[in-house]
């Protein structure tokens, strides 16, 4: 559904994204992590339209956004961390004008939101003027805003800014139902947050997408290792992936054909550091470093933020 292919985006000589490629479908809900200054907002920025790539290229629902941006863009709802208010509108007019620049057809637009409205509870402020509602209720009728026509694709910056922890469990709930019928990017700075509401983690370093994981960390059945060979990835790889145990195993970096850096998840208690031993040395490898890493997201997140953890090919 969503589809970023070598995204790069550069300001003059400044690279502010770096060749970014992931995909999230429908059904996925991607949690956008990162230090400040990380890139998540530029990656928004360019995945729903508002800029547009220096490199590469976004597709929504199989629509090339740079080509057909009008026809692309009608599947993009987008929730930015600045939410573009009109303090003089109410919520009911501002959510009326937003259906009618969203092209929901005239007849459909009063049902349509009075769903948008009690499916995100600004119901009961619907006559209220925007510029006098608290931080909670600008969040949600932002995020009504970006369900205005049912686009398919979601993007939410920092969703649950100003909300209480009442208001911020029933946001992880909604978002848990309407990961039925879209594919959503959420940026967050909560790690318990991000763990709790999704299916997977991307997080941006300077730009480049380091870690792309699935959310459940799994500690308590499986081990992660990081393993260095003096040898090409494609001798090792293969076999690699067919050991037992192996649940994953990815080049990590762009490597070179003398050494190769990969990333490996095996099932706990697996018997894989000695049947690598064995496979290693029928392929007459030199293993150069194998050290394990910690199993959690927070563990992953520090260490990927830091650049203690060589870059994950997603």
């Amino acid at each position: 559904m969503i589809q970023a292919e070598h995204i790069t985006r550069r300001y003059g000589a400044f690279e502010a994204l770096k060749d970014l490629t992931f995909s999230v479908n429908i059904g996925e809900v991607a949690g956008l992590l990162g230090q400040n200054g990380a890139g998540k907002t530029t990656a928004l920025h360019v995945l729903s339209g508002y800029l547009a790539p220096s490199a590469g290229s976004v597709r929504i629902n199989g629509i090339d956004l740079a080509k057909r941006p009008g026809e692309a863009k009608r599947h993009i709802g987008y929730l930015p961390e600045s939410i573009p208010l009109y303090p003089e509108m109410t919520p009911l007019e501002y959510l009326r004008f937003c259906c009618e620049i969203k092209r929901v057809h005239r007849q459909d637009r009063e049902g349509h939101i009075q769903e948008i409205m009690e499916l995100t509870d600004i119901t009961q402020i619907r006559s209220q003027l925007s510029g006098t509602l608290s931080k909670g209720y600008r969040q949600r009728l932002g995020l009504a805003q970006a369900l205005c026509g049912n686009p398919e694709a979601l993007f939410l910056d920092e969703p649950t800014a100003g909300f209480d922890p009442v208001q911020s469990s029933a946001f992880r709930k909604l978002i848990r139902r309407l990961a039925k019928k879209h594919a959503i990017i959420l940026s967050s700075h909560l790690l318990s947050e991000v763990k709790e509401v999704c299916d997977r983690i991307l997080v941006l370093a300077s730009g480049q997408l380091v870690l792309d994981r699935a959310a459940r960390d799994g500690s308590d059945r499986q081990s992660r290792f990081r393993l260095v060979v003096a040898a090409p990835a494609s001798l090792v790889l293969p076999p690699l992936r067919q050991l037992p145990g192996v649940r994953r195993a990815e080049a990590m970096g762009r490597g070179s054909p003398e050494m190769t850096t990969l990333f490996i998840e095996t099932s706990k208690d697996s018997a894989f550091q000695h049947a690598l031993s064995k496979l290693l040395c029928g392929l007459s490898v030199t293993t150069m470093e194998l050290i394990p890493l910690g199993n959690s997201l927070e563990d992953l997140f520090l260490r990927v933020s830091s650049g203690q953890v060589p870059e994950e090919n997603p």
